[in-house]
């Protein structure tokens, strides 16, 4: 259920709710854990595992893209993170994970403008292979993403690399963009010349879930931004 709330004269809006707001509340039957399956399908592709590992640089890369394969879930990675900048991102990653905030509510400027400095260097497609190629050979399913701004400038070194399933990416993605400056992704028609499935998000309502799963999209990311 949406519940309407007023946020000013003659506008109003629809609550949302995080996963902390919604339980699962038991019926009166129960049913045996051995009877209950949690494989899960994604176009030809089955996963026993119910777990898709985010394309985050702070929880993947291909070496945990691969052993989540290996544990029977998908690990996604990111195709414009730290792992296709730098030949070996270790030291970056390690100088990440030492930059500290003042303060939990609010970013502090000094890290974000060193965040925006490391991750200025650009994108090797050389290194997208290497990435996509390493955990190809390791004989679980790839998966790497892009944003959809990304999506026509590397999407073909992807495909050629030997990705199994393409995610498009982004903080909001819906099935139609309109700008009066770039040429947008026409997702729809990507989706359908694309020899692979795709997974798009994130989206962040019932109706542009609905959107994206038109496109023909074989997965749709609920959720949207940092949340």
């Amino acid at each position: 259920m949406i519940n309407e709330i007023e946020i000013g004269r003659s506008k109003r809006a629809s609550q949302a709710y995080s996963l902390d707001d919604v339980a699962i509340v038991p019926d009166r039957r129960t049913r045996d854990p051995k009877d209950v399956s949690v494989t899960w399908q994604i176009d030809a592709f089955e996963f026993s595992t119910p777990i898709l590992g985010a394309p985050m640089d702070s929880v993947m890369s291909p070496d945990t893209a691969i052993q989540l394969g290996k544990l029977g879930g998908l690990g996604v990675l990111n195709l414009e993170g730290l792992w296709t900048r730098y030949e070996d991102p270790t030291t970056v990653l390690e100088e990440i994970s030492a930059l500290r905030s003042e303060s939990a509510r609010r970013a502090d400027p000094a890290i974000t403008r060193k965040l925006q400095q490391l991750y200025a260097a650009p994108i090797q497609p050389e290194l997208i292979t290497e990435r996509i190629t390493q955990i190809r050979e390791s004989g679980v399913v790839v998966a790497g993403s892009l944003t959809p701004q990304r999506t026509q400038e590397h999407y073909q070194t992807v495909i050629d690399a030997g990705v199994d399933i393409f995610v498009i990416r982004g903080t909001t993605v819906s099935a139609e963009h309109v700008s009066k400056t770039t040429e947008p992704l026409n997702l729809k028609q990507f989706i359908y010349e694309l020899d692979v499935p795709v997974i798009v998000g994130g989206a962040a309502g019932y109706t542009p879930a609905m959107h994206l799963m038109r496109t023909g999209a074989a997965g749709v990311l609920v959720g949207f931004g940092g949340g």
